[in-house]
């Protein structure tokens, strides 16, 4: 029987050649040929106004905490459906979280909850564009501005997907709020095992986020002749990455378009073949408001409780097929519970319950996709 596992990573064929470059160039540590080319297909490509590479997702996010000079009693606002690092990186600076629900359709953050959250001492709204799918950047950018707030997209699985604003304008997602975060993690569309990007959109945050980035130097000034000699400046750490590792970025980045293309077909044919369960009520489908687009990260499905999940993934691996559940709501986690507020989030919970994502990745074929949306329609049919 096909083993069909959930990830598997896409190689272009030309990261082994870029990587044997990057080594042949003599400067195989970070800010190197090709961090300096990934930097400028990002800045070209989707018009961000400034991208520094970083060895994680989880890294940019903490750049964009340093950035905003938090303090203790400081409050941030975030989804409570989200990774770890989405709060981690502002718990680290003395923030206080405030979690918000899911929207009802959608695991997304509620931009409708969001007003009633905010209060003097908070510092900044974070997003979390779930699965690719934009979040309604007008909304929360006329709140942000209303209330002299910042704004973090964590974009983590939002490369190559845009929003429409009200003016009918498309933006890449991660060009919206004033500071965003990419992942290139072995499970996102583009990859680089792992790695991320910290995007500046706001140009006073620039010369301060390089010097972030250099441990707390000015050694990028120094290096294009800004300064005759660079020290120690600002707080900071050790965030570049290996050039290495952009080196295989790149790589990826070339077939961006290619590997887009084919991972929307996969998507699209896990929703025309599960369409009929959803049209029966047994499951829901992913939905995309008409603001937002489609960039494939992930398919999943939401199913009507937690048992009936966990007996279809019970039965998925009986058929050695792996789907796999997501988050945990944060607000209720080990760390966090005792300082959440103790509002209750429903739908944040219902998702952390009921949403299960399917095998994804560039090589799955047609056919296993079809033993997979056979084997949930035969789950279904037989309760």
């Amino acid at each position: 029987m096909t083993n069909i596992g959930f990830n598997k990573p896409y190689f272009s064929g030309s990261e082994i050649m870029y990587i044997q470059d990057a080594v042949a160039q003599k400067h195989i540590s970070g800010n190197g040929k090709y961090t300096k080319l990934c930097h400028s297909f990002f800045e070209k490509r989707y018009g961000f106004r400034k991208c520094l590479l970083t060895t994680s997702c989880t890294d940019a996010l903490e750049m964009a905490a340093i950035l905003l000079d938090l303090k203790e009693g400081d409050e941030v606002i975030l989804p409570s459906f989200t990774f770890v690092s989405t709060a981690n990186a502002f718990v680290l600076r003395g923030a206080k979280i405030i979690f918000s629900d899911s929207r009802t359709n959608h695991p997304a953050i509620d931009e409708e909850k969001i007003a009633s959250l905010i209060t003097p001492n908070t510092k900044a709204i974070v997003v979390v564009h779930y699965a690719g799918v934009a979040c309604n950047m007008d909304k929360i950018m006329e709140l942000a501005t209303e209330h002299n707030l910042f704004v973090i997209e964590d974009a983590a699985q939002a490369i190559d997907s845009f929003y429409t604003n009200n003016e009918g304008i498309k933006k890449p997602l991660g060009s919206v709020g004033h500071l965003a975060a990419f992942s290139f993690h072995e499970t996102k569309n583009i990859i680089s095992g792992e790695g991320g990007m910290l995007v500046i959109n706001d140009p006073k945050f620039i010369d301060r986020a390089e010097i972030i980035w250099e441990k707390g130097t000015n050694r990028s000034a120094f290096f294009r002749g800004e300064v005759d000699k660079y020290g120690w400046v600002d707080i900071g750490s050790s965030f570049l990455p290996s050039d290495i590792i952009a080196a295989f970025l790149y790589a990826q980045l070339e077939r961006l378009d290619y590997i887009q293309t084919r991972r929307k077909e996969i998507w699209e044919n896990y929703f025309l073949g599960l369409l009929p369960l959803a049209e029966r009520g047994v499951i829901q489908l992913p939905q995309i408001p008409e603001y937002a687009c489609n960039n494939a990260h992930m398919f999943y499905i939401i199913c009507k409780d937690i048992d009936k999940r966990t007996e279809l993934v019970d039965f998925l691996k009986s058929q050695n097929i792996n789907a796999v559940f997501h988050y945990q709501s944060l607000h209720k986690s080990k760390f966090y519970e005792e300082k959440h507020d103790n509002r209750k989030l429903p739908n944040c919970d219902f998702f952390s319950d009921t949403l299960l994502r399917l095998p994804f990745y560039f090589e799955l074929s047609v056919e296993e996709q079809d033993i997979v949306i056979n084997a949930i329609k035969e789950f279904f049919n037989q309760q």
